[in-house]
């Protein structure tokens, strides 16, 4: 009889993904450490699903992402994709990704990659999608499909969106690694840290963003990406409607009143 130690087993039983919530933070932790935390089908259901819940979640202020074991996120399962080939099966993996990065980006609240180890191909896409990113020192990055035969397409979406062209053609082009200074120079990350000072780092970040209004929080993020889609005039003309509506909200009313009485804000939501 096989013991239920051995590590096939346990990570067979292991969920894919964890979720711990504190101070208003929901804590995501992708949980397949000895596949790199690779987004198999399953690992992306379960993402889905928590972003999801989080959406009708009131408590929760703000989203962490991160990964356990040596790396943050390696990608997509190549032996999960391998292991079932065809037309059927890559589209609907493509299309299963897709949403899961949008749902990242529609979700009211803010989300943060705290990244370690490697994040490459879908997992440097992760990373370009959530809306702030803090990395290790020791952290690389690459999309390197072109390496392999298949050109990182989809997690150039994410990529051009988040660093320069040209950046962004590099590491495409290429599929070298980068270094956590250089993916903060190009904008892929927002700040750098030692490794044992990451946490701090992210829950320092997450408590700022906590304490801020929901409401202001998530028309803001909202209104930030629908925004840098349109034409210069159409975004001033979005935007000075967004201002409007949000100053009509009782949050924005308290909070400028607070701080005109110069006394800490007390957020409704509303």
């Amino acid at each position: 009889m096989i013991p239920l130690t051995h590590p096939e087993i346990a990570a067979a039983e292991a969920p894919p993904l964890l979720r711990r919530d504190e101070g208003g933070v929901a804590h995501l932790t992708l949980n397949r450490p000895a596949a790199r935390n690779a987004l198999s089908i399953a690992l992306m259901t379960a993402l889905e699903a928590e972003l999801a819940a989080i959406t009708r979640d009131d408590t929760v202020k703000a989203v962490v992402i991160g990964g356990a074991g040596p790396a943050f996120c390696a990608g997509h399962d190549l032996r999960e994709m391998r292991a079932s080939p065809g037309r059927a099966t890559y589209e609907a993996l493509f299309s299963q990704c897709s949403r899961l990065m949008l749902a990242i980006t529609h979700l009211p609240k803010p989300v943060i990659a705290r990244v370690h180890g490697i994040a490459t191909a879908a997992g440097c896409q992760l990373v370009a999608t959530c809306d702030l990113a803090i990395a290790a020192e020791t952290t690389r990055f690459a999309t390197p499909g072109v390496n392999i035969g298949l050109f990182c397409s989809t997690p150039m979406v994410a990529l051009t969106r988040a660093v320069s062209r040209k950046a962004a053609m590099a590491m495409l082009l290429t599929g070298e690694m980068i270094d956590a200074e250089e993916a903060r120079r190009i904008g892929l990350v927002n700040g750098v840290v030692p490794e044992a000072a990451l946490d701090h780092a992210v829950a320092e970040l997450a408590g700022k963003i906590a304490g801020k209004s929901p409401l202001t929080v998530a028309i803001g993020k909202e209104a930030f990406y629908r925004q840098t889609e349109m034409p210069l005039a159409a975004a001033y003309a979005y935007a000075a409607e967004t201002m409007t509506r949000n100053m009509l909200a009782r949050d924005a009313e308290e909070g400028i009143d607070a701080f005109l009485q110069k006394r800490p804000p007390v957020w409704q939501g509303c």
